[in-house]
């Protein structure tokens, strides 16, 4: 069981901070907030500029909160204590914008005038740099609970992002998902260049 580095700390508090706030405060409060900070559509009229970052912070329920900081602490811990305070931090925000960039394109394309909400981009981001990080690491996910290698984990939950984000219906940002796992892969390879 990893222990929580500083960052990872800081953001576990902050995500978990804004949702309890969130709860406490009246409802008008609450949806002109989710109206400034969640990722709106482009075309809805509400899209701000500050907003590919914000969503990253806000979170739909108590599950969507416990799942992402479950993985942050897994996953984001030790990639924080090997990497350092500004790697870690580059690629969370590479893989949060990316995911938002995505999702606001797939709004675009589908007419879709859903807000999107939570540090999921990020979170699969952190799952794709672990499983190339550690890629032959035996990990046991919650679900299934199989014992796999981190970079058959990572191919599975890639796929089955894929699959559903064409498939669509269930209201989860998928694009966002796909698109954090990309802006981590561009980071990585970015960092590994040659040129660098």
């Amino acid at each position: 069981m990893p222990t929580i580095p500083p960052v990872t700390k800081a953001l576990m508090l902050l995500c978990v901070g804004l949702f309890c706030l969130l709860q406490l405060i009246p409802r008008e409060a609450f949806l002109e907030t989710m109206a400034l900070t969640a990722l709106w559509p482009l075309n809805s009229g509400r899209f701000q500029i500050w907003q590919p970052l914000t969503y990253a912070f806000l979170h739909g329920d108590a599950l969507h909160l416990f799942f992402n900081m479950l993985g942050l602490w897994m996953f984001g811990s030790e990639l924080e204590t090997i990497w350092g305070r500004g790697r870690y931090l580059m690629l969370l925000l590479a893989s949060a914008l990316t995911g938002a960039a995505a999702q606001l394109v797939f709004t675009l394309v589908t007419g879709s005038l859903a807000p999107t909400v939570g540090a999921s981009g990020a979170l699969f981001g952190l799952l794709l740099a672990y499983g190339l990080k550690f890629p032959d690491r035996i990990i046991m996910p919650l679900f299934p609970p199989i014992p796999m290698k981190a970079k058959v984990f990572v191919a599975i939950f890639g796929a089955i992002e894929l699959v559903l984000g064409f498939t669509g219906g269930s209201g989860i940002a998928h694009f966002a998902h796909l698109g954090g796992m990309l802006g981590a892969w561009l980071i990585i390879n970015h960092w590994r260049s040659p040129r660098r």
